[in-house]
């Protein structure tokens, strides 16, 4: 969805939170976006980081019990 806005989309955006919000607020604003995205890319890493760990588990277990029925 994004990537059909292009340069003159993403200026025009910016003009226009310029003047809804002002030239004080803006920075307050683009901070706390940033502050969210950071906080939800760390999130999605540890949620992968523990189904990673999950999945290892179940298959050393796997493993193991394969290996014992030989």
């Amino acid at each position: 969805m994004l990537a059909n806005i292009g340069v003159p989309g993403l200026i025009l955006i910016v003009l226009l939170a310029l003047i809804v919000f002002g030239p004080k607020k803006l920075p307050e604003i683009g901070k706390a976006a940033g502050q969210t995205l950071r906080e939800f890319k760390n999130s999605t890493r540890h949620l992968t980081e523990d189904a990673k760990g999950e999945i290892n588990e179940v298959k050393a277990i796997v493993y193991d019990d394969s290996k014992e029925t030989k």
